[in-house]
């Protein structure tokens, strides 16, 4: 004789629906960890201009254009340099550019700065991007950098959570992969951001900065927080931010306007160059500032808007 189980659904949606309450719980823990975890040592928000919102928020991106003269290989190079700032939503748990908008959406001024320039017979393509928070509390939210030549590629990121989680990758055997943590201290990318945002509050003095992943990985130095002495200060009308890096024999200087929008005038860099194991020689790169341009550039995408290049002078 067949025996039959009498079956409780009831029983078994019960168990169902417990089970799902529990996993959508412990998901939005998480959320709200890593939210927490990112704004763990974040300081009050700073209250945002009129004039800043309606610059910043007008619905298009501040593009300038730089003509770049580029210390490299132990000569100078031609090239152009852009600096594209543009406020967008960024997602605290995934650290990347909203899509749709989310309660843990944190409001960042981003920097995508790009370089190119010849070393000879081949191109040097650069792109680094910075994330930082328009309010002004924390450290930039995230940092990514990369280079493409005809040698290889070498890509960088740097995420800001409970600490500084960094991973790059590179062709090179003395850089290869790597994966490691570091405490948080000033990163000298986020300063880009933080001149456009708010330049009074800039650090100064004798500080620990990490230096820009552009000049690590090209220099092939250890990525870390190194003493710096940074300095602010104002002719007529522009200020000029320095920073000098005894260890690193090297120097960075940004000349800035004095008046709102704090529009990046110039900037060079001084460091000394030991190519191919010669000499040390102290070189500088130079960049200067030729057009800017306020659009929605990613609107701007036919063949019709090229003419938009001629007018950066690019």
């Amino acid at each position: 004789m067949k025996k039959y189980i009498k079956f409780d659904y009831l029983t078994l949606w019960t168990v169902l629906f417990s089970i799902l309450v529990n996993s959508c719980s412990e998901e939005k823990k998480s959320n709200t960890a890593l939210l927490t975890e990112a704004s763990s040592t974040a300081n009050p928000k700073k209250e945002l201009s009129d004039e800043f919102k309606k610059y910043w928020y007008a619905g298009d991106a501040e593009i300038t254009s730089y003509r770049l003269e580029q210390a490299r290989y132990g000569e100078m190079r031609e090239g152009t340099s852009v600096l594209i700032f543009v406020t967008e939503p960024f997602l605290a748990k995934k650290q990347v550019k909203a899509d749709e908008h989310h309660a843990d959406n944190i409001p960042v001024l981003k920097l995508n700065s790009t370089k190119k320039y010849l070393t000879g017979i081949y191109p040097y393509s650069i792109m680094s991007s910075s994330f930082y928070p328009v309010h002004d509390n924390q450290h930039a939210l995230k940092v990514s950098f990369s280079a493409q030549e005809w040698c290889g590629q070498v890509y960088a990121q740097l995420n800001n959570r409970n600490k500084f989680e960094i991973i790059s990758h590179s062709y090179f055997a003395s850089d290869a992969d790597q994966e490691f943590e570091m405490d948080k201290e000033i990163l000298e990318d986020e300063l880009w951001n933080k001149i456009r945002v708010n330049p009074n509050n800039l650090p100064v003095g004798t500080i620990q900065i990490i230096p820009s992943m552009e000049y690590i990985r090209l220099s092939h130095k250890e990525l870390k927080a190194y003493k710096a002495t940074a300095t602010l200060t104002k002719e007529n009308e522009f200020k000029t931010y320095q920073i000098s890096y005894p260890e690193l024999d090297r120097t960075l200087k940004i000349k800035f306007s004095n008046a709102f929008p704090y529009i990046i005038d110039s900037w060079s860099e001084t460091f000394n160059s030991d190519f191919d194991n010669k000499a040390k020689t102290m070189m500088s790169s130079k960049a200067t500032k030729m057009k800017t341009l306020k659009t929605p550039y990613w609107q701007k995408n036919g063949n019709n808007h090229l003419s938009l290049r001629d007018s950066l002078g690019l």
